[in-house]
C-alpha cells in the first residue's frame, strides 16, 4: 500500500516573469486553494497519509501548509536548489520517505483520477502519461511493452514514436528508489541531473518501470507564460468540472 508521497518544490520559476509575485510556482491560485494545496487534497483523499515537500526558492512560503495540515505535511529544505536538479532535490528525503511512495511535481494541475489511476497500477513502479497537448515544452516518453525505454523533450531522441508524454506523477517502489540515489551518488555531476530523464531513464536498463498511459487525461504543467494563460483559461475549469464528479458537494 502507498501511504507516503513527496512533492518537488524547489524550483524558482523563472519563465513565468514575475506573474506569481515572486513565490514559488506550486503556489499559483485559481480557486480557493493554491494548486500545490489541490495536490495535497487530492492525495489526502486517496489515502496517503504522510507528504514530503521538498523546498528552495521562497520556502517560508510553504510553511503555512505544515500547520494546516499537521503532521501530514512535512517540508525539506535544499538550500541548493539554485545549483541542483530535481534528483538532488528528491535526494532530501532519502533517510524520511518511505517506499513505495508517489512522487509529484508542484506545477501541475491535474484530474482527481490521476491519482486514483495510477495508485491501483499493478506494478510498484510506474510513470503517468497522457495523450499529446501540444503545449510546448513536452516531456516525450518512448516505451517498449509499456515498459519505459526513453525519456527527452527532443523528440528525434526516440528511436521509435512516443507512447505520450509525462505528467510528473510517478510511483516509486523501494528497490528503485534506492537505485535513483545509486545513481545520484555515482558521479558528482549527478547533482544536476533530473528524476525523470536522466535517473529515471538511466535504471530503467536494469529494472522494470511501467509505463501507465490515460489517453484523455485532462491536466497541464506551469513552466511559462504560455502555460500559466492555457491553465487557467482552459485546463483548470476542466480540471474542476470533472472532478465534481468524484466529490458532487465540493466547490472551488
Amino acid at each position: 500500500m502507498v501511504k507516503e508521497a513527496v512533492i518537488l518544490a524547489a524550483g524558482m520559476g523563472s519563465r513565468l516573469g514575475g506573474q506569481n509575485d515572486q513565490k514559488p510556482k506550486g503556489l499559483l491560485q485559481f480557486g480557493s486553494q493554491s494548486i500545490i494545496e489541490e495536490s495535497i487534497n487530492k492525495l489526502i483523499k486517496n489515502g496517503i497519509e504522510k507528504i514530503w515537500i521538498v523546498t528552495g526558492y521562497q520556502s517560508q512560503y510553504f510553511k503555512e501548509l505544515t500547520n494546516h495540515y499537521n503532521s501530514i505535511v512535512s517540508l525539506v529544505d535544499n538550500a541548493e536548489y539554485d545549483q541542483s536538479g530535481t534528483l538532488h532535490s528528491l535526494s532530501m528525503v532519502a533517510d524520511k520517505v518511505r517506499s513505495p511512495f508517489l512522487l509529484l511535481e508542484s506545477d501541475i494541475i491535474f484530474e482527481y483520477r490521476a491519482i486514483q489511476t495510477i495508485l491501483n497500477h499493478q506494478s510498484e513502479n510506474c510513470i503517468l502519461l497522457s495523450g499529446f497537448s501540444d503545449c510546448g515544452d513536452e516531456v516525450f516518453v518512448e516505451a517498449n511493452q509499456e515498459e519505459l525505454v526513453m525519456m527527452s523533450k527532443d523528440m528525434s531522441e526516440l528511436s521509435s514514436p512516443p507512447a505520450g508524454e509525462l505528467v510528473g506523477i510517478t510511483k516509486i517502489g523501494e528497490e528503485l528508489f534506492k537505485m535513483m540515489m545509486q545513481f545520484h551518488e555515482s558521479d558528482e555531476k549527478n547533482k544536476l541531473a533530473d528524476y525523470e530523464t536522466d535517473a529515471l531513464v538511466a535504471v530503467a536498463k536494469v529494472i522494470s518501470i511501467s509505463c501507465l498511459k490515460i489517453e484523455d487525461l485532462i491536466w497541464s504543467e506551469i513552466d511559462d507564460q504560455d502555460h500559466l494563460k492555457r491553465a487557467r483559461e482552459e485546463i483548470y475549469p476542466m480540471v474542476v468540472e470533472t472532478d465534481l464528479k468524484y466529490f458532487p458537494n465540493s466547490s472551488k
